[in-house]
């Protein structure tokens, strides 16, 4: 009885760290209502969807509303209130893809659409190394150190509609993978396996 009463809890807090949309969740998006109201009550009034998710980014995670939803999609950003169910799309900047990836060094979660509420990632405020570049053209589209989000991702606009290798250097460790910017991809990488 208590190894079951211990899986049962492992399985919840492994939903509360994660709380990220799984690969099952590709349904399509609510319908817009009350989205100014929203965008109001969380002090989001005024911002472009770019601007919104910028400010979600760099919101330390003990200071995020939570009961504000925002998940990123390929083309928009869903925003819903979990109290009042209501809910607001805005457009992402056309031909613009936002990844948010969570490299990990030994605990991960799977995710498709990016919550910028909600994801956690093992490696919160940590200087990593990201290259990003187009697998048609060559050309390098990130090249840089950063230092992830509170909630251990780190984000990056791309050019939708593209192939791209990610690469990821942290502490003498490397993970690549492979990604897709279209209108069906994932918006959150979570397998970037940091090995030695």
């Amino acid at each position: 009885m208590n190894g079951v009463r211990g899986l049962v809890v492992a399985a919840i807090a492994a939903l509360v760290v994660t709380g990220c949309s799984s690969t099952q969740d590709r349904g399509p998006t609510a319908t817009p209502t009350g989205g100014g109201s929203i965008l109001a009550a969380y002090g989001l009034a005024g911002l472009d969807a770019r601007q919104v998710i910028d400010r979600l980014d760099r919101t330390p995670v003990a200071d995020r509303q939570q009961d504000l939803r925002a998940s990123v999609r390929p083309g928009q950003l869903l925003l819903t209130d979990s109290r009042s169910g209501a809910s607001t799309a805005l457009d992402l900047p056309a031909g613009e893809f936002y990844l948010s990836m969570a490299p990990y060094v030994n605990d991960t979660h799977d995710c498709f659409h990016h919550s910028l509420t909600t994801c956690r990632g093992e490696l919160a405020g940590k200087q990593i190394h990201v290259s990003i570049t187009n697998r048609a053209t060559g050309q390098v589209l990130v090249d840089a150190t950063t230092t992830t989000f509170d909630n251990g991702f780190a984000g990056f606009w791309l050019p939708s509609g593209i192939e791209a290798t990610v690469s990821i250097q942290y502490g003498g460790r490397t993970a690549a993978a492979d990604v897709s910017t279209g209108s069906a991809d994932p918006t959150c990488l979570t397998t970037l396996h940091l090995a030695a």
